[in-house]
């Protein structure tokens, strides 16, 4: 199958119809290119809030509950477009009540015959948590589809290993870690999260970034980022772990064609077998960790 990532950068929309010609086009353009599973970014919703007008944009509590606002009309518009299509696709991600009483930030997964599910954040970053007031999610999901077991790593979720192996022992392939980041440090800090979870794992990620200003909205004001799709540099994949990736800040598609049989062999025959391996590092701790402090002896 061929895999798209979208780096996508966040408009002002005048109107409802201005979104949805957006979309359809982005994915029209993923589709042409052969894109069988498409991935847009974190708070890639987030410029659902402009339809709400300049004001409502620039406040960050406004902004939430216009976007929050859209969701049947985003569920219907992603829906129509995956059935038409035929493929699947991860919407861009953005708030939604979780039966709290602050907002998660929540990716939904769509395939040709409507919703499959979604995957919450977990891991809260410090502007969310002290600023924004967004709020983890609950529990973890793997999603049996036609194109294979995913599972989705949102932005911070991506820096923290062991929600990425979780996922993976519980039989995900390919890990889908949407992100929206400022600063290149932030972008950075998730595709080395990326690269290191699909080469612990011996999997395929694919990340997806916003890009570009977006000064009407205080949340997203700044987005830095480049799209990619990868891979374990090992057996079957280039040896950058690089299968394909946009220039940086530059909106567009990264498509990479993708085998799960190239999966299994990498973790089978590959010049090293971290996917197995995992449990080894797990065995050495066990024996504890001592703290040595001169004089050394030997």
């Amino acid at each position: 199958m061929k895999i798209a990532a979208a780096a996508y950068p966040l408009d002002f929309l005048p109107d409802w119809d201005a979104y949805d010609r957006k979309l359809t086009d982005w994915v029209a353009r993923a589709v042409a290119h052969g894109a069988d599973l498409l991935v847009f970014p974190e708070y890639a919703a987030m410029e659902l809030a402009s339809l709400g007008g300049a004001a409502v944009a620039a406040d960050l509590e406004a902004g939430l509950h216009e976007v929050m606002s859209h969701h049947a009309a985003v569920t219907a518009l992603h829906c129509r477009l995956a059935a038409q299509y035929g493929v699947h696709i991860l919407g861009g991600s953005g708030p939604a009540m979780a039966g709290g009483a602050r907002p998660v930030n929540r990716a939904v997964l769509y395939g040709p015959d409507g919703v499959i599910g979604h995957q919450d954040k977990q891991i809260m970053t410090r502007f969310e948590r002290e600023d924004w007031d967004i709020v983890p999610g609950q529990g973890l999901w793997v999603f049996d589809t036609a194109l294979g077991k995913i599972g989705i790593i949102i932005c911070y979720d991506s820096e923290f290993p062991l929600l990425a192996r979780a996922l993976v022992e519980a039989g995900a392939e390919i890990l889908l870690a949407p992100s929206c980041t400022e600063a290149l440090a932030g972008y950075t800090r998730v595709k080395v999260g990326a690269m290191a979870r699909a080469l612990e794992n011996q999997c395929i990620v694919v990340h997806a970034p916003t890009v570009g200003a977006a000064p009407w909205c205080p949340a997203v004001d700044m987005n830095t980022g480049a799209a990619a799709v990868y891979g374990p540099p090992d057996l079957g994949f280039p040896e950058t772990g690089i299968l394909a990736q946009t220039a940086l800040n530059q909106p567009g598609w990264a498509c990479a064609q993708i085998d799960s049989a190239t999966i299994s062999r990498v973790r089978r025959e590959g010049a090293v077998l971290n996917h197995a391996h995992w449990n080894e590092q797990k065995n050495r701790l066990l024996s504890g960790i001592q703290v040595v402090k001169p004089p050394y002896s030997a």
